[in-house]
């Protein structure tokens, strides 16, 4: 199933995207507590309350998912709750996390390689994942402009990732039971502003302005995508393929992820993790090559979907 945020006709809602429509669930749910089938919706003030938000799903847990395939399976008994594709806006589908991004720093060998490669100097392998995290102001939706500032930044770069989204709170997380606390993938473009980066000598800066997370479009969940190592990362700039590589490429993979960073740390149901990206970002490159205005990146993982987003220069 792909869980969207969207914006229609001025409401935001959560809905399921079925390519040429989205079912809005909490209209659906509340049409099917109208009128009920033998496997019957929980009952409750408002039926429609637990659907009114994809964080709110992620929280109820596998009973809500139940509910949503369930009202999938349904679908054409709630004709007025079937909205066509093209008359809604897609937002991040978490459009305000409730925390930063978590992300993983160096998580792709030819990434670490073609950074040190950069640097001139001797490649060495993180011994473990390097977190850092992402303001939750620079997300942004997975068609949305990105914000170039050049007063602020001239070496605005890209990164495709894999973002897993958790679905279970817990602590101490064994990495063979990761995959239960998992609630489906997203897409995330982290762009950077690698100037800033080295200006702060730290990465939450030059990581977190404002429109630099495209997340989307839509979080497929767990059971539905099924094994991650084959998946494929693709990364385009005005048509020029500039990133490629699969998951079965990282250093550290998503479950030894997410055992590190639950390491006496809690973490909870819609927090959001970036799993790093693969090589060929633009200022490993030599000479180096900076977005410029008009640009249009296209970030993609095949069985998940695409970001496209054109980098936009504000007015100085």
């Amino acid at each position: 199933m792909k869980f969207v945020s969207c914006n229609h006709n001025g409401r935001v809602l959560a809905g399921l995207w079925l390519d040429t429509a989205v079912l809005d669930l909490a209209a659906a749910a509340r049409l099917a507590a109208a009128h009920p089938s033998a496997d019957q919706m929980p009952t409750s003030a408002d039926p429609g309350r637990a659907f009114e938000s994809v964080l709110a799903i992620i929280r109820g847990g596998d009973a809500a998912l139940h509910a949503v395939r369930r009202l999938a399976d349904r679908q054409a008994e709630f004709p007025s709750a079937l909205l066509p594709s093209t008359a809604v806006q897609l937002l991040a589908p978490i459009p305000a996390p409730v925390r930063n991004i978590f992300c993983v720093g160096r998580n792709y060998l030819d990434h670490v390689k073609e950074g040190y490669a950069k640097a001139g100097t001797e490649v060495k392998l993180p011994a473990v994942p390097q977190f850092f995290t992402k303001s939750t102001g620079a997300v942004n939706s997975p068609y949305g402009d990105v914000r170039l500032d050049e007063r602020l930044t001239k070496l605005l770069d890209y990164e495709v990732e894999l973002a897993v989204v958790i679905g279970r709170s817990g602590r101490d997380i064994a990495r063979e039971r990761a995959e239960e606390h998992i609630f489906g993938y997203t897409v995330a473009n982290d762009f950077t502003a690698r100037d800033l980066q080295r200006r702060h000598e730290q990465w939450f800066k030059g990581k977190s302005l404002d429109t630099t997370c495209p997340l989307g479009p839509w979080i497929v969940d767990r059971g539905s995508l099924g094994e991650l190592s084959n998946l494929e990362l693709t990364l385009t700039v005005n048509g020029e393929e500039r990133q490629r590589a699969r998951v079965a490429q990282m250093i550290f993979d998503v479950p030894a992820i997410i055992a590190s960073l639950s390491a006496g740390m809690t973490l909870e149901a819609g927090d959001i993790i970036a799993t790093g990206t693969p090589a060929g970002v633009g200022y490993a490159m030599t000479p180096s090559r900076a977005l410029a205005n008009g640009d249009l990146v296209v970030a993609a993982i095949d069985r998940i979907g695409e970001l496209r987003n054109r980098v936009v220069a504000v007015a100085s």
